[in-house]
């Protein structure tokens, strides 16, 4: 149930950015540009997305590895069918965990330290 649900949101937010853009949402160019912030102040403790960055690499890792759990090599259409899926999930993820990342950066930068 869990992970229908973070699936549903990740879909949920692929579709999103796919209208946001004209809408006033963070552009493309923008998120992808606060990927290496993210990963530094996440890697730095700083930022609390360390298990879904985690498992965004893990996506990441499973779509670039010649090793599938479904090897196209055997099952052709339903081979590629899992990467598409992966593929799909891992640019929602992305753009979720980045618009979440520049929001705490805007709320970060507001703090004021006396």
């Amino acid at each position: 149930m869990a992970k229908t649900l973070r699936r549903t949101a990740a879909f949920t937010a692929l579709a999103k950015q796919l209208v946001s853009g004209a809408r006033g949402g963070p552009s493309l160019s923008k998120r992808l540009s606060a990927l290496p912030r993210m990963l530094k102040a996440t890697a730095k403790g700083q930022y609390d997305g360390g298990v879904r960055v985690a498992v965004m690499a893990a996506a990441t890792a499973y779509v670039i590895s010649p090793i599938d759990l479904i090897p196209e090599a055997f099952l052709l259409v339903a081979g590629l069918v899992d990467d598409a899926v992966m593929i799909t999930w891992l640019a929602g993820a992305v753009l979720a965990e980045t618009e979440r990342f520049l929001e705490w950066e805007k709320q970060r930068d507001r703090v004021v330290v006396i």
